[in-house]
């Protein structure tokens, strides 16, 4: 029996829309959410915790505000990431990318105007979100994110060696790599032998369950172990206790900070610099949990809940927020399954606040250093550079710049900068992708006794058939092109009574390759060339008609064929009848 044909079905952009916007946890329990889901999530949360408990203090402290600034971070601004975000893996909290920008904001307008600069820079990545410019974020190179990824992990390592050695700092440890390493170099006599036996156990014990029994939680069974060793021997290491003190009890009631105008007007650029490095961190952390996993995030969901956060830890006093590559790698890494492992490992740093300080307080800080270390080596993309650095020049200069930048100048700086390199060089290959050839009529009929046709080889600069040429442009037309296809077509025209273009393999004319042909067709018109303009697409032939190619300067033609025809016109060369 005959089919009965099928409706075709319709796009429906109201969905496709909430879809965009869905936090990941709501994906996460429609598929199906159970105890053992929930054990690794857990076991995942109790790693990030630890790990970022230490650093959320130390940040804040290197920030110029006090540590509890970091920890209401954490708590709040993770939370809501985890809650909202559109990341099934990103953990949320304070960064060390921010250093700089905190410490200057809060030289600049104090605690409170570093608040209202959070805040602001909450509101400004809520609109980002809402117009749906996170999605720009896929057209970082690779390159970039290798580069940058590789640079974060060199810092997380550099800031780590103090830990790992146990060193003793007569100042402040300075933030900058050129400044920090003659500084680690002249305190290397204070090295703690049991602070370096302490970070290197660590690291053994991590790797040693990694290879033998992947399926435990090395992380946090190495900390444990290490301040369990710590406690019993009584070794003479720095630990959280006696490095940072006490750890503060509960949350405060959440306030609005101090507004004015002049306020808003003052600190404006500094959450304008907190949102942008915020949305680049945060999305570029997405970008490599989903390296990791093979998921895939949604980014303006995560402008969204980046702002929200933002707000949310300016409330309770907490300092700016965004992703964090290192907590979102080790989360990834311990086996987390979803947002749910960030949301409990804010609660978990809640309870550390509210009720296990004394027990938080006996992990070393080298025993953490080990797990930074082991961190780092993990994300420095160590093939994938290997790879980059092969493949080509440009792809290879796009990396060490990027890379460089990141490690010695500043992260937003490298991004740019790589960015910028990495579009310059899509463009040169785009250009050179570009090509115009004569177009070769297709080959007669047989011959009437069966022999094949004669063809007669084509040459454009010849002018044959009355001056008729057939040029054919292939690739996207567009301003790293039109130079030089302008230039090839400028001595066609000269030499030639009719011009033929087929744009049939090109599927983008932008506003200066269209402004050229305006150029070209104009001149061709005085010259009494006629050019004819057959394949155009839609949108091509829109860009053309907006820049003035029309008649009488050009006329569009549905065929080659046709276009040469109307060129030839009547043939007054023909045989007189016999």
């Amino acid at each position: 029996m005959p089919k009965t044909p099928s409706t075709p079905v319709q796009a429906d952009p109201t969905r496709d829309l909430a879809v965009l916007f869905t936090p990941k946890l709501v994906t996460v329990l429609r598929e199906g959410y159970g105890l053992r889901e929930l054990r690794a999530d857990a076991v995942a949360a109790l790693t990030v915790a630890v790990v970022a408990l230490p650093l959320s203090m130390a940040i804040a402290i290197a920030s110029g505000v006090s540590p509890d600034r970091g920890l209401y971070a954490a708590i709040v601004g993770g939370f809501i990431i985890s809650l909202i975000g559109g990341s099934r893996f990103q953990i949320g909290g304070p960064a060390g990318a921010f250093i700089v920008l905190v410490a200057g904001t809060v030289h600049q307008h104090g605690v409170d105007g570093m608040l209202l600069a959070t805040m602001m820079a909450g509101v400004i990545l809520l609109v980002m979100g809402a117009l749906r410019l996170g999605s720009y974020i896929q057209f970082i190179p690779y390159p970039v994110t290798v580069g940058f990824t590789g640079g974060i992990a060199v810092i997380i390592f550099a800031s780590q060696i103090k830990d790992l050695l146990g060193l003793s700092l007569n100042a402040p440890e300075p933030g900058p790599l050129f400044d920090k390493i003659p500084v680690l170099w002249h305190s290397l006599p204070t090295v703690t032998p049991s602070a370096v036996a302490v970070a290197l156990g660590t690291i053994a014990v991590i790797l040693a369950l990694k290879r033998w029994r992947p399926a435990w939680p090395s992380l946090l069974l190495a900390v444990v172990g290490a301040a369990l060793v710590t406690l019993l021997a009584d070794l003479p290491v720095a630990t959280i206790g006696n490095h940072f003190g006490g750890i503060p009890q509960g949350l405060p009631m959440p306030a609005l900070p101090p507004m004015t105008w002049e306020k808003v007007v003052a600190v404006l650029p500094n959450a304008l610099a907190f949102a942008l490095l915020g949305s680049i961190e945060s999305l570029l952390s997405a970008v490599v949990a989903d390296g990791m996993t093979g998921r895939r995030h949604r980014s303006n969901c995560e402008l969204l809940a980046q702002g929200t956060a933002n707000i949310g830890t300016a409330l309770f006093g907490g300092m700016v927020v965004t992703g964090a590559i290192a907590r979102t790698a080790t989360n990834i890494r311990a086996g987390a399954h979803g947002p749910v492992a960030g949301m409990l490992h804010a609660l978990v740093l809640l309870a550390f606040v509210m009720i296990a300080a004394p027990l938080a307080a006996y992990i070393p800080l080298a025993a953490l250093a080990g797990v930074l270390t082991v961190i780092a080596w993990n994300m420095l993309e160590k093939d994938a550079f290997v790879t980059l650095l092969r493949s080509s020049r440009g792809d290879a200069a796009v990396l060490l710049v990027t890379f460089l930048l990141t490690v010695f100048r500043d992260l937003t700086e490298a991004i740019i900068v790589g960015f910028a390199l990495g579009a310059l060089l899509f463009i040169h290959r785009m250009s050179r992708a570009v090509s115009i050839e004569a177009h070769v009529p297709p080959v007669g009929e047989d011959r009437a006794d069966g022999s094949p046709a004669e063809r007669t080889p084509y040459h454009p600069q010849e002018a044959t058939d009355r001056g008729v040429v057939v040029y054919r442009i292939s690739g996207a037309f567009f301003f790293g092109a039109a130079a030089t296809v302008g230039s090839v077509l400028d001595r066609i025209a000269d030499a030639h009574t009719a011009l033929v273009l087929d744009f049939a393999n090109v599927p983008f004319i932008d506003s200066s390759a269209a402004n050229m042909l305006n150029g070209l067709v104009r001149k061709a018109h005085r010259h009494g060339v006629a050019v004819y303009l057959t394949g155009t697409s839609r949108g091509a032939r829109k860009a053309l008609l907006t820049h003035g190619v029309r008649s009488p300067l050009a006329t569009y033609a549905p065929s080659i064929d046709d276009a040469v025809e109307r060129a030839r016109g009547p043939r007054s060369d023909s045989p007189p009848p016999d």
